[in-house]
C-alpha cells in the first residue's frame, strides 16, 4: 500500500473525529483534508514511534483546535432561547451558517465495522443532540472526551497526544462527562432492520406526502420538538407543531420524501411541488429523532443547496 493509500484508510474516522469536534460535515472534511496534506508532506519524516493512526490524529487534532480558537461556538435553535408558538407568521432572519450544528452523511463518518456494537456507538456519538452536547465543551476537553469516551482511547495514549499528564487527562476528562450528562440527550438509536422502526418511519412518510396532519401528529411525541436552521424559530408540543403546519408551513402540502442516513438516525431530503406545478424541487434536509416509538425530534435544514450535493440527492425530481 502506497503512502497516499495508507492514509486515506483513515479518512473516513478522522471526518467522524473531526465532525464531532467541530459540529459541522463541511468544516471536518476541510480540517481532515488539512490534516491529510500535512500529513503527506512529513510522511518521510514519520519515524514510527508511535503507530501511524496516533500519528494522524495528533496532527488532524491540532487541526481542530486552531480553528476552534477563532470560531464561535455552533447551537442548535434551542440554544438560542424559548420556543416559540405555533401560530407565529415569522420564522425570525436566518443566522449565519458559521452558527449551526449542522447534519452530516453516515456514509462519510462511519466506517463500515463488522462489530454491531461498534456501529451503534458510532451513531450514538453523531447524533445532533451529543455533538451540539459537545459543543459546550471548551476544545481541548471535547477532545478528551471523544478520544476517551467514543474512541475509547487509553488515558495514556490521550495525555500522550496532548502533550499533557494522566491526572489532568483524568481531571478533564471528569469535568467533561459533568456537562455531557447534563444534556438531555434521550432518544433511541437508529436500527435499520428493525420492525417497529421501519413501520414508524412507513406511517410518517405516508402521512407527510398525503399531508395527514391528524395522522402526522399521532406519531409525534406529546413534547416532541421542531427547528428549521438558519432560522431561529423552533416549537415545542405536537399541537403547536400541528398548528405551524397547517398555518405558516402549509406550503409543505403536496411533498415527497427521499430517505437518507444522517446522523446516526433517520433522514428524508423534502422536495416541494415545484414552482408552475413542474416536478418538485428541495425544500429541507429533514433529521429525526426517535423515542419510545415516537418521533421525538424534527430538526428541518434548510440549506439544500449545499446539503442535498453533499447527501447525494438530486437538485429536482421529475
Amino acid at each position: 500500500m502506497n503512502d497516499v493509500a495508507q492514509l486515506e484508510a483513515y479518512r473516513p474516522e478522522l471526518t467522524g473525529y473531526c465532525y464531532r469536534m467541530l459540529g459541522s460535515a463541511f468544516d471536518a472534511e476541510d480540517a481532515v483534508q488539512d490534516a491529510m496534506v500535512r500529513a503527506w508532506r512529513g510522511f518521510d519524516g514519520f519515524d514510527g514511534r508511535s503507530a501511524l493512526r496516533s500519528w494522524l490524529y495528533r496532527i488532524t487534532t491540532n487541526v481542530c483546535l486552531t480553528m476552534l480558537s477563532s470560531a464561535q461556538r455552533r447551537v442548535r435553535p434551542m440554544d438560542l432561547g424559548p420556543a416559540g408558538s405555533g401560530r407565529a407568521t415569522d420564522a425570525g432572519e436566518p443566522r449565519p451558517d458559521e452558527i449551526w450544528v449542522g447534519p452530516v452523511p453516515d456514509s462519510r463518518v462511519l466506517p463500515e465495522r463488522a462489530d454491531p456494537a461498534e456501529v451503534v456507538a458510532g451513531r450514538e456519538s453523531i447524533r445532533l443532540a451529543f455533538v451540539a452536547a459537545l459543543q459546550h465543551l471548551p476544545p481541548r476537553q471535547r477532545a478528551v472526551l471523544i478520544l476517551r469516551d467514543v474512541l475509547a482511547w487509553s488515558a495514556s495514549e490521550v495525555a500522550e497526544l496532548l502533550d499533557t499528564s494522566v491526572a489532568s487527562v483524568n481531571s478533564v476528562l471528569q469535568r467533561a462527562r459533568a456537562t455531557i450528562a447534563a444534556a438531555d440527550l434521550g432518544a433511541d438509536v437508529h436500527r435499520p432492520l428493525d420492525e417497529e422502526q421501519r413501520a414508524l418511519l412507513a406511517r410518517y412518510v405516508r402521512a407527510f406526502e398525503a399531508y395527514d396532519l391528524e395522522a402526522l401528529t399521532t406519531l409525534l411525541h406529546e413534547d416532541a420538538t421542531l427547528s428549521m436552521p438558519p432560522l431561529p424559530l423552533w416549537l415545542s408540543g405536537r399541537d403547536e407543531i400541528a398548528v405551524w403546519m397547517g398555518g405558516t408551513g402549509g406550503g409543505c402540502q403536496g411533498s415527497r420524501l427521499i430517505p437518507v442516513a444522517a446522523n446516526g438516525v433517520p433522514a428524508f431530503g423534502q422536495y416541494r411541488p415545484g414552482a408552475g406545478g413542474i416536478g418538485h424541487d428541495p425544500w429541507a434536509l429533514i433529521v429525526l429523532d426517535i423515542s419510545g416509538g415516537r418521533i421525538a425530534g424534527v430538526s428541518n435544514f434548510l440549506d439544500t443547496a449545499r446539503l442535498f450535493p453533499l447527501f447525494g440527492l438530486p437538485n429536482h425530481l421529475d
